[in-house]
């Protein structure tokens, strides 16, 4: 995973630079408002401030847009530009003017870079360690923020500290980023995927996973191109083909045989009507059985916490003793009772299907008469290897096919994508109402879940089966929805067949506008957009722009007094002091965030700030004396932001950068980044006039409400995503807003 980790560190360094930024103003504006003469201009000082937050804004309103036609690169480099010009300009500043349009432009740099760096990451990070990954631009941030402060502090002991220079120094780490976005940062797979560019997105992943075969996630790449809008839950036992022997054995018809690498190693599936897992029993009506007593919940929350609850103790643990390559092992075939046979050619994430023929429909790309494209793989690494479009559907990246053998169940092929989860794919064909047979191909993500009696759950005996005491099974729950590029619509513009054809075809069909308003993606927009505009009013941007002057008003001058600085270079230490201590509690929180959390870390930390900021405000309101009236205030900063650093300043972008279907990602998160500018600028213009009206006390005595709301929001709206490939995620916000309307 070295590729995706070097790629998330480079892409990162724009929230270092953001951070720089953020702290830098911090300090410089106190020696701005002494020679431009602006201490009785509060509205002037607030504007010079928040003028990177307006830029920030105004790109942000159209940048999702822009990296949904044109790619995340291209914008993360114009990001990098924007740093660089902006610095250089701030370098010079003659007047308040010059200074106000650099600071416009450096918000344009900043606004690009928060907005698009988290959706990256996320589309280039493996599953198991998105999380961590995607905490890297806080951590960037936060340290970048330190740096700076060490560079104020530094300057302020000078007799004649230049505000120029701590602003314009900027320019020289902004060029190491754009080196790094142009010549190292590769383009996102997912992205590449989407315009139907297969060819290059196959390379990219190469190159992130280190790798040569990434079939199995480039067929998840495709599958993401459409979210399914009848997805259903359904249950399927899995086990040897041996405790199935018999003709008389439950599932008759409706078996799914499974063929892994090894030869004669074979697994059947058999589909269980009405399941008791805790995603069948979340997904029915909305909710788990107990849902009455907690009203309010989100059905969505229950839906997405049925999949964590009896998680195996170990991720991924369907590569146990009994299936050691479950993961990449599933191949179509015609019985329970076939044997595949090992061959030179085999491919452990390739699938095949056997059949006489008679009716199989035979991929555009078989390249051979029909007996041989029998054993042509359904997903393989040449069949990824597709050169642009010129091959059409004959150089698609799936060939799908069935077989007469078939007609009386279904066949299904499946891979491991990441975090226990598994794709698959299934020809079911049933009898309608008007005697025809219809029938289609189906995408199933399957996932093992434990269940009552189970061995650390992964391990079950299934009752009434022959053969079972004594054997072995697994449960697993399936999320089953229409495959993105086997739609009615394909079927009738390519009448040979449920042949795939290449996804640029269908990448762009239809309204990207319309698509907001799919239940899914509205519910994920609440989501996203309610944490959004919750954490801002936090007031997090607010005390960090800030931090120098309220700590000052709290007298922390006291505290360093006998070092012999002025209380402006006290500030600066104690503010460097601060982000340094918020360094560590980062780290934690990446080590936490695939393992416990997002929604854990949000509810765990959020009543810790709710307590720094009560105790801010009775050490404000309450005459403890000079000493223990800054103790308390600085000690209550640090906690407040050592906490913050751990949940509701990573999390929000992260949560917002993983809930949204590929084609319409970047406008969704521009969305959620404009709320989040938008806040962002009322909490930092507004602050200094708060301050000097209702004081310490009376400005975090608000945010301590906002703080017990968002606490409040987080536990009935806010689902666990974590070990999730985004794919799935998306399926679980159209099942849940399903569920919801229900």
């Amino acid at each position: 995973m070295a590729g995706a980790v070097l790629v998330a560190i480079a892409a990162s360094i724009g929230n270092l630079l953001q951070g720089w930024d953020n702290a830098t103003i911090a300090g410089a504006v106190l020696y701005i408002k002494k020679e431009f003469k602006l201490e009785s201009e509060p509205t002037i000082e607030g504007l010079i401030v928040a003028m990177s937050l307006i830029g920030a804004t105004i790109i942000t309103t159209f940048s999702g847009a822009v990296s949904d036609s044109v790619g995340r690169k291209p914008m993360l480099i114009i990001s990098s530009l924007l740093y660089f010009i902006s610095g250089l300009i701030m370098l010079w500043s003659p007047n308040v003017y010059m200074l106000l349009l650099a600071r416009l432009i450096d918000g344009f740099g900043i606004g690009l870079s928060v907005t698009l760096v988290p959706v990256y990451i996320s589309e280039t990070a493996p599953t198991e360690i998105r999380g961590l990954l995607n905490t890297l631009p806080q951590f960037s941030g936060s340290g970048g923020m330190f740096l700076s402060y060490c560079m104020v502090f530094g300057m302020s002991l000078m007799d004649s500290p230049s505000w120029r220079i701590m602003l314009g120094v900027l320019f020289i780490p902004s060029l190491l980023y754009f080196l790094l976005t142009v010549f190292y940062l590769p383009e996102s797979p997912r992205w590449l995927v989407s315009k139907g560019r297969m060819a290059e997105a196959k390379r990219v992943l190469q190159k992130l996973r280190g790798r040569e075969d990434v079939s199995g996630e480039m067929a998840l790449l495709v599958e993401g191109l459409a979210v399914g809008p009848d997805t259903s839950v359904e249950e399927y036992i899995i086990g040897p083909a041996s405790e199935y022997a018999g003709d008389h054995a439950p599932g008759g018809e409706e078996r799914i045989t499974l063929y892994g690498p090894e030869e004669g190693l074979s697994w059947v599936a058999q589909p269980v009507k009405g399941g008791q897992s805790a995603l069948s029993l979340a997904s029915r009506q909305g909710s788990l059985a107990g849902r009455g007593s907690m009203p309010l919940m989100d059905p969505l929350v229950t839906l997405f916490g049925s999949v964590h609850e009896k998680l195996p103790e170990t991720m991924g643990s369907m590569r146990s003793a009994l299936f050691p390559n479950f993961g990449s092992m599933f191949s179509v075939a015609g019985g329970a009772d076939h044997q595949h046979p090992k061959t030179d050619q085999w491919d452990e994430e390739s699938v095949h299907h056997d059949g006489d023929g008679e009716d199989g429909y035979v991929s555009d790309g078989a390249g051979g008469d029909y007996e041989e494209h029998l054993q042509s793989p359904l997903l393989s690494r040449e069949a990824t290897g597709v050169e642009g479009k010129e091959g059409g559907p004959h150089g698609s990246v799936f060939s799908m096919g069935r077989n007469s053998s078939l007609l009386g169940g279904e066949a299904v092929s499946s891979m491991g994508i990441g975090g226990g989860w598994q794709l698959a794919w299934k020809w079911s064909e049933k009898e309608g109402a008007d005697g025809k047979k219809e029938g289609g191909f189906k995408r199933i993500y399957l996932h093992q879940e434990g269940t009552q009696g189970s061995r650390r759950g992964s391990i079950v005996s299934l009752p009434g089966v022959e053969g079972a005491d004594g054997g072995e099974f697994v449960h697993a729950a399936a999320l089953v929805s229409q495959p993105a590029l086997f739609s009615k619509d394909l079927i009738e513009q390519h009448p040979v067949g449920p042949a795939m054809v290449h996804p640029s075809e269908t990448a762009v069909k239809g309204s990207l506008w319309k698509s907001l308003f799919e239940p899914g993606v509205r519910q994920a927009l609440i989501v996203g957009v309610g944490i959004q505009i919750l954490q801002q009013l936090a007031g997090i941007n607010g005390v960090l722009y800030y931090t120098p002057q309220i700590l000052e008003q709290a007298g922390v001058e006291v505290l360093l007094a006998n070092i012999g600085i002025s209380s402006d270079s006290a500030s600066f230490l104690i503010s460097a002091v601060t982000t340094l201590l918020m360094l560590p509690s980062i780290g934690i929180a990446m080590r936490l965030m695939d393992i416990s959390g997002r929604r854990f870390l949000l509810l765990a930390t959020i009543p810790i700030l709710i307590g720094s900021l009560i105790v801010l405000v009775l050490s404000n309101l309450i005459n403890l004396g000079t000493v223990a009236h800054a103790v308390l205030s600085t000690v209550s900063v640090i906690v407040y932001f050592c906490t913050f650093v751990m949940g509701f300043g990573p999390i929000p972008n992260i949560l917002c950068a993983e809930i949204f279907p590929t084609r319409v990602r970047g406008i969704c998160i521009a969305i959620c980044a404009l709320t989040f500018w938008i806040g962002d600028i009322i909490v930092t213009y507004s602050l200094p006039v708060m301050l000097d009206s209702i004081g310490l006390a009376g400005v975090f005595g608000i945010y301590a409400v906002v703080c017990v709301l968002a606490f409040v929001f987080v536990f009935l709206k806010v689902p666990e995503t974590k070990g999730m490939p985004l794919e799935v995620i998306t399926e679980f916000f159209a099942v849940g807003a399903k569920a919801k309307m229900n």
